[in-house]
């Protein structure tokens, strides 16, 4: 597990994410999800089916689930 510091400024935000099982599937959603600008961490958890995910301004939710679905899992929302 990685810890973080935000820096001043960033946003957390932390999403649920349905179908994740494993490291494979954690690697996979952070990938995608890492994609999108602005984002500086991503930390997914299979066990808790959540993504932590970090950036410099609030995300678009279509943006987040666009690359969640490319991961070939679902989002399900922020938790």
């Amino acid at each position: 597990m990685t810890a973080h510091t935000d820096t001043p400024g960033s946003v957390t935000t932390v999403y649920k994410v349905s179908g994740m099982s494993c490291g494979h599937c954690e690697g996979s959603v952070s990938a995608e999800i890492s994609q999108i600008p602005g984002v500086t961490s991503v930390q997914a958890v299979a066990a808790a089916g959540e993504v932590t995910v970090v950036s410099a301004a609030p995300l678009d939710e279509e943006a987040v689930r666009a690359a969640v679905d490319e991961a070939g899992y679902e989002l399900v929302g922020k938790a």
